[in-house]
């Protein structure tokens, strides 16, 4: 009896030998990391990392093995992970892994590896040839599934699962088994890889996802790369603010004018759209001592009347139904973020056990000066010029502003539509007084042009638009040989003229003062009054200046 017991305690030793000396998910995908959690929660649709990784189909190779350099024709294979963190903690966390091949590979529509044409030192391919890196659907041309007996056992994943079979499955050459919080997934894909999983078992915190990519072999797959991103689980909603303001020069500063509206735009970070079924407020308090507002919408503006520093602190809610028996997340540690995008949260407060609150903070500080709140054209001017001058059209554009003090000027000529910029002249300025100057352009050419006017000062800009028909700066020599023989013929006429209406009226008679020759008298002042007006005008000057005309820039 006592040698069956040594018999039995002997099979039992075995055992436990060979299950310490097997090979397993934890062993190969944690590339030497330790973590401090021993237990963990399912993770819906993944395995525990404890299971047993078939090494002899799926070899686990040291960072510095020699093998790795040769486990890709042409180069080393690439892999990135990105993901779409932070994630609220209940909603999902994506992952995209992508494959990049050495220069001059890609994937085929087959998912074939082949050389780009016109890119390898290699002989050009013929028309109807590629040239290939792996041709791995030739098997799948020569013999159908069910004859290919010899690929049955070839295709499972590293802990014995087959591959599932949906349409064009055996097109997918590459092998990916991501690892994260004491559990793995493994898929099938091409040259990228997607998927989510869902946050609600998942510790709050900073957590590490690793993958690790394997490419089909003729009697074993190969490793070929990995990749590890850093994700984030949290039970404080993700958001951020962006703020615009008109006449704000550098919206990034956080530095704002003072009498015009601000834009706050708040954007949620949930791609997954977990909140999409959720009731959301928006607490906004501004600091100004204008008090607290709540909104519905995620937009809202604001305007400061009064210069000086402000914090601006806002509170998000969402009210989101979950089933009447929640999973409650597991604490988290307390982490460090900046202190303008910190978000803080409520605890879970189950109301019914029907739904949840989760809330989002933002605080940041606003800075409020004075600004350059209008800018005006009040007058546009054509400078006349003397031949030498006349190549160019010269016109002085009179502007005002409100607000602070311009210590540059920009003006932007363009086409009649405003959408194609011809030239853009930039100036600094000194203005002591008050915002009233006098800005010159030249015009190389006739036409109609779009003007913009931007006046500037440290902080803040104003625009003006306008149009406006330029004519030549110049006449031609043909056009000035008309202009005088028009004069000329208008010369002779008038003394033609004159002299008929001397003959006519010129004889000596006694002054009578009768009526009728009075009446006469006048027509006559006024016929000679209206001659004159027409060929002696008093002024010559159609646009007269500014009495006091600023400088000119």
């Amino acid at each position: 009896m006592s040698g069956v017991h040594c018999h039995l305690g002997f099979l039992l030793l075995a055992e436990a030998v060979l299950c310490a000396a097997a090979t397993r998910f934890q062993d190969v995908l944690s590339n030497g990391r330790t973590s401090p959690v021993t237990s963990y929660k399912k993770l819906q649709g993944w395995s525990s990392d404890q299971n047993t990784w078939n090494e002899k189909l799926y070899p686990f190779w040291e960072e510095g093995d020699p093998r790795w350099k040769d486990c890709w024709k042409g180069g080393r294979v690439t892999a990135k992970l990105d993901t779409d963190s932070p994630a609220l903690v209940g909603s999902n966390v994506t992952f995209v892994v992508t494959l990049q091949f050495p220069k001059c590979q890609k994937e085929d529509n087959d998912g074939n590896i082949i050389y780009k044409r016109n890119c390898t030192q290699d002989p050009p391919a013929s028309q109807d040839q590629q040239v290939y890196v792996y041709n791995w659907t030739e098997w799948i041309d020569s013999c159908g599934w069910e004859n290919c007996t010899s690929n049955r056992s070839h295709n499972v994943f590293p802990d014995g699962r087959p591959f599932p079979h949906y349409p064009g499955w055996r097109r997918r050459n590459f092998v990916y088994v991501f690892h994260t919080f004491g559990h793995y997934h493994q898929t099938t894909g091409r040259s990228s890889a997607r998927f989510s999983v869902n946050t609600a078992n998942i510790t709050l915190g900073k957590h590490t996802m690793a993958v690790s990519i394997y490419r089909r072999g003729h009697s074993a797959y190969v490793p070929i790369a990995r990749a590890s991103a850093t994700y984030v689980v949290t039970d404080k909603i993700p958001i951020f603010v962006s703020m615009f303001q008109k006449h704000d020069r550098n919206i990034s500063d956080s530095i704002f004018i003072k009498d015009s509206p601000i834009t706050f735009a708040v954007k949620i970070h949930d791609p997954s759209y977990y909140l999409n079924n959720s009731a959301i407020s928006y607490k906004w308090n501004f600091g100004d001592g204008s008090g607290l507002f709540v909104a519905s919408g995620s937009t809202t503006s604001h305007t400061y009347t009064l210069q000086g520093n402000f914090t601006l602190n806002l509170t998000v809610q969402a009210i989101i139904p979950v089933p009447c028996t929640p999973v409650t997340p597991t604490a988290l540690l307390p982490t460090s973020a900046d202190s303008s995008t910190t978000v803080e949260s409520m605890e879970d407060n189950p109301d019914g056990g029907c739904h949840i609150y989760r809330n989002g903070y933002y605080r940041t500080g606003i800075s409020v000066v004075e600004g350059i709140l209008e800018v005006n054209i009040i007058q546009m001017m054509s400078i006349q010029m003397t031949e030498s001058q006349a190549e160019n059209s010269l016109v002085d554009f009179v502007v005002t502003c409100q607000g602070s003090l311009p210590t540059d000027v920009c003006t932007v000529v363009s086409d009649p539509t405003c959408q194609v910029s011809k030239s853009v002249v930039c100036d600094p300025i000194i203005v002591t007084d008050e915002c009233l100057l006098t800005i010159r352009r030249a015009f190389e050419e006739p036409g109609t042009y779009c003007i913009n006017i931007t006046l500037g000062d440290d902080t803040s800009q104003a625009l003006a638009s306008a149009l406006i028909s330029v004519n030549g700066g110049g006449s031609s020599p043909g056009t000035t040989e008309g202009v005088f023989i028009f004069l000329g013929l208008l010369a002779v006429f008038a003394a033609i003229g004159a002299f008929v209406l001397y003959k006519r009226y010129k004889q000596y008679k006694p002054i009578e003062r009768s009526a009728g020759r009075a009446e006469n008298q006048e027509g006559l002042t006024a016929y000679f009054s209206n001659f004159k007006a027409i060929f002696f005008p008093s002024s010559t000057e159609r646009n007269p200046l500014l009495k006091s005309k600023p400088g000119i820039v």
